[in-house]
């Protein structure tokens, strides 16, 4: 689902209510605001302190809604040179402390060196079809804590194939649009 063009809200904490430039791009598809909320309600008991990131992250409003309800840092990873340009230049207006951007591929982000993260958004451009090979890299890569969790949004018509460690949570629709938010249990656990 596609927001308002131009601006669009962060819906909660410290930085409720502020706007967030949206750059004019195409396939740039922003997070609705009430899949946000009901995401961010489902993370409410865990956002405290969490690592976050945000892969393929467009205007980065998931990883900024997480730094605004207590998430400990985010990485954004963005390879469009615009839309990374527009979300260092967010981060800056709201003072975001805690908040980098990566300005590459999410795949060649992926092969650098691994970071554990407690939560994972995972919303690369439909049309790619990305989710399964990014997925596979995140669990094989140590990119994960041993109990993290995923955030993944896809077409409703076909929800992707993912590792199986990654546990079903919750999940619902908006549109076309099915996000779903997963559970990691480590292998042997």
């Amino acid at each position: 689902m596609k927001a308002a063009s131009g601006r669009i809200r962060i819906i909660g904490g410290q930085l409720r209510n502020s706007r967030l430039d949206v750059p004019d791009l195409p396939g740039l598809r922003p997070t609705a605001e009430r899949v946000r909320e009901t995401l961010f309600n489902w993370l409410a008991p865990i956002i405290g302190g969490a690592r976050c990131l945000d892969l393929y992250a467009g205007t980065g409003a998931l990883g900024i809604e997480a730094w605004s309800r207590g998430a400990a840092g985010v990485q954004f990873v963005e390879r469009d040179a615009r839309a990374a340009q527009a979300l260092r230049d967010n981060l800056a207006r709201l003072k975001v402390a805690g908040g980098q951007v990566a300005a590459t591929d999410a795949q060649v982000f992926l092969q650098g060196a691994a970071q554990p993260y407690g939560l994972v958004f995972l919303d690369p451009p439909f049309a790619l079809g990305l989710w399964t090979a990014v997925a596979e890299r995140l669990e094989q890569g140590g990119w994960l804590t041993p109990a993290a969790w995923i955030y993944v949004e896809s077409p409703k018509a076909a929800p992707p194939p993912l590792p199986a460690s990654w546990l079903p949570h919750r999940e619902g629709t908006a549109g076309e649009v099915r996000y779903a938010l997963y559970r990691r249990v480590a292998p042997g656990a």
